[in-house]
């Protein structure tokens, strides 16, 4: 059964930092771009970040340039999301996905699996 399962998230003040796992089975990542999205209450869900199944190359949004690193760990099946100095902007439902993606790779429709979420809180 393919299944992408994220852990991770929770609640941190501003400032802190989190890191988020995409844990796979069912198949093997590193055949996949592996994307970031977002959802906040209200909003339309958005593309965060992606890593590439190429050549592990990476995007980043300018909301989260600078704060977030994705990367992958092949021998776990797993990709990571890095969130350092989050902001009370970042609350959000975060999903990972994951498709076979040639060429730039936070378009929601061309990732086959989705992960079911994880909540992002960030408040004093």
């Amino acid at each position: 059964q393919v299944q992408l399962v994220e852990s991770g998230g929770g609640l941190v003040q501003p400032g802190g930092s989190l890191r988020l796992s995409c844990a796979a089975s069912g198949f093997t990542l590193d055949y996949y771009t592996i994307g970031w999205f977002r959802q906040a209450p209200g909003k339309k869900r958005e593309g965060v970040s992606y890593i590439s199944s190429s050549d592990d190359s990476t995007y980043y949004s300018d909301s989260v340039k600078g704060r977030f690193t994705i990367s992958r760990d092949n021998a776990k099946n797993t990709v990571y999301l890095q969130m350092n100095s989050l902001k009370p902007e970042d609350t959000a439902v975060y999903y990972c996905a994951a498709g076979v993606i040639a060429g730039w790779g936070l378009i929601e429709h061309e990732y086959s699996y989705w992960g079911q979420g994880t909540q992002v809180t960030v408040s004093a």
